[in-house]
């Protein structure tokens, strides 16, 4: 991952679902040249983002060993686009998980102020693949140094619980 798409956790509950939040700045390089005269967030980054908040939501249910990858975008529907100024609030929910991957359903609503649930922004149902060494190498998309970092600048260690609400340790071993 070049850059991260999620500004912050909200919550995080293993094995379960995670909201983030993504603000829409107008100084993001994306945004500028993408669409120029109409500066938006494009669709693709949404979903990278939402991607990413997903598959650290199925990596830590699998305790970090398995490398999880986007396979494939299921769904996606837009209503509203993502101008400079937005704040998105993220939503993943765990569907299922196998034993070769794991699909997620994820939402992004506009905000509207605080604790308003916003307008919905888009729909995106993702399908994540586990890498396997043998097939792949070994080698680590982050070194659990690195993961554990960029998770601690998103705030997901003041947020992130087990399933009987209890706070997930601040370390990521694998």
């Amino acid at each position: 991952m070049r850059w991260f798409w999620i500004d912050r956790f909200e919550t995080f509950h293993s094995g379960s679902e995670a909201t983030a939040v993504k603000n829409v700045a107008l100084d993001e390089e994306a945004l500028d040249r993408y669409c120029p005269g109409y500066p938006y967030l494009p669709s693709t980054l949404i979903i990278e983002g939402l991607a990413q908040l997903g598959g650290i939501l199925v990596s830590e249910h699998l305790d970090f060993r398995k490398r999880v990858v986007l396979a494939k975008v299921a769904k996606a529907e837009f209503y509203l686009p993502a101008t400079p100024g937005d704040q998105l609030r993220y939503h993943a929910r765990l569907e299922t998980v196998q034993e070769d991957g794991a699909m997620v359903s994820c939402t992004s609503h506009l905000s509207e102020g605080p604790l308003s649930g916003g307008r919905p922004q888009a729909d995106v149902q993702l399908m994540f693949a586990f890498l396997d060494d043998e097939r792949f190498g070994e080698h680590t998309l982050f070194p659990p140094d690195e993961l554990q970092t960029m998770l601690q600048l998103m705030n997901f260690f003041e947020v992130a619980v087990d399933a009987s609400g209890q706070p997930l340790p601040v370390t990521v071993e694998r």
